[in-house]
């Protein structure tokens, strides 16, 4: 993290979907700062409100989403501030991707078909005002160049002609074009081969160094995480229950939740022993259960869980977390995991 300058503020943020049974609260009261040349990961398990998370960033939600609460507060490379939620249509349509860039998960998707990898350079370049082709042309093979791209074939190719690790790398040169302050990234290496992931990971942490940009991404892997990560966040059922800096968050997490994801990944010191896994399944979010939402699953449980809602507390430098019983998780993070206090 190159500087301390806060690019993004989420502030109390929430999300409801309208379903039959009523509101799906899958973002619940969730607040943190994105600084200037940061990289933030999310985990945690699949419907915990990641994604959705990162599509309220770009207002990109559903229509049957509602964000009853809550402020996503963008700070422009001038220094001013705008409210994302408060953007109309037309700043919004600037604010995506010159500002603020998202790459999808699946890439094959989210590339049209049809056309050449060239025209939807040219066409996002457009839709933002720059109708220079040969302009667009330079940043674009300077863009693949950096991504590890032979730059003529890639400008020149259709989509279908090229891996899901080309792909992805050409979603992520896109998403760069424009040179945006921030880049949203959707699981950026699911789906590809172990030495692809590894190619879009060396990629970047260069780039990102070298443009300094901040990232967002969500990660289900916990490895990728750990070694892109300056920040980690923990969400749990709509919550960011723990955030801190990436060691302390592997070698020394304070929620129950964050322990049990670390317990849960495969050791290369591991002998035979099964693998520990988080008993049951996440809560239902139209009728999420009282106090901590964690308490039904967590070995740590006492009664004060069930009743009350844990306020996220400092418990480090830079470190916090909403648990109850962290220093129980501490004790047993130590033990797991052989880091000094």
């Amino acid at each position: 993290m190159s500087e301390n300058k806060v690019v993004l503020s989420v502030q109390d943020l929430s999300v409801h979907y309208l379903t039959q049974r009523g509101a799906l609260k899958a973002v619940s009261h969730t607040s943190f700062d994105l600084h200037k040349g940061e990289t933030l990961a999310l985990m945690g398990e699949s419907g915990c409100g990641k994604s959705t998370l990162n599509l309220a960033l770009m207002r990109l939600l559903p229509g049957n989403a509602r964000v009853p609460n809550g402020a996503i507060v963008y700070t422009r490379r001038d220094g001013s501030t705008v409210d994302v939620l408060k953007m109309n249509q037309d700043r919004l349509r600037r604010f995506r991707w010159s500002e603020c860039a998202m790459v999808f998960q699946a890439a094959l998707n989210s590339l049209n078909p049809v056309l050449r990898v060239r025209d939807m350079f040219y066409d996002t370049a457009r839709a933002h005002g720059e109708t220079n082709h040969h302009k667009v042309r330079r940043r674009a093979l300077e863009l693949f160049r950096k991504v590890r791209l032979d730059p003529e074939r890639v400008f020149n190719a259709y989509p279908h002609e090229l891996s899901g690790g080309m792909r992805q790398r050409v979603l992520i040169a896109l998403g760069l074009l424009l040179d945006p302050q921030i880049v949203i990234l959707d699981e950026p290496t699911t789906a590809v081969d172990i030495l692809t992931q590894r190619t879009i990971i060396d990629v970047l942490l260069s780039i990102k160094d070298e443009l300094n940009f901040s990232i967002i991404f969500i990660s289900h892997d916990l490895s990728v995480a750990a070694e892109m990560a300056d920040t980690v966040g923990t969400m749990y059922a709509g919550e960011i229950v723990e955030l801190g800096p990436v060691n302390d968050m592997f070698y020394r997490p304070r929620h129950a939740y964050t322990m049990g994801l670390l317990e849960a990944i495969p050791r290369l010191s591991a002998g035979a022993e099964e693998l520990t896994s988080i008993p049951g399944s996440p809560p239902d979010l139209v009728e999420p259960p009282s106090g901590c939402k964690f308490h039904i699953r967590c070995p740590f449980a006492t009664d004060i869980c069930a009743k009350e809602t844990p306020p996220m507390e400092v418990v480090g430098d830079g470190h916090s977390a909403a648990c109850w019983h962290a220093d129980q998780v501490y004790a047993r993070a130590l033990q797991f995991t052989g880091a000094e206090s």
